[in-house]
């Protein structure tokens, strides 16, 4: 299994965007992403800090994308 990578909210935005996810909406700092097949997650932006593992496990698992296939994106 590989090592977590460390993205920022917006990276992390950017890569999803190449999979084919799009911001819904933004409420606060909050961005809503949406894929055109029904999955959805939710991704902090906060001022250049990291997402930590264990959220960026769970936004991972809502996206169905896994480790390798977000280093690809990244």
């Amino acid at each position: 299994m590989s090592r977590t990578p460390r993205v920022t909210g917006p990276e992390l935005i950017t890569a999803l965007a190449q999979a084919g996810f799009g911001v819904l909406r933004v409420k606060g700092s909050h961005h809503f992403l949406r894929h055109d097949d029904g999955r959805s997650t939710v991704v902090p932006v906060h001022s250049d800090e990291t997402i930590g593992p264990g959220l960026l496990h769970k936004i991972l698992r809502d996206c169905q994308i896994t480790l390798e296939q977000l280093s690809e994106l990244l």
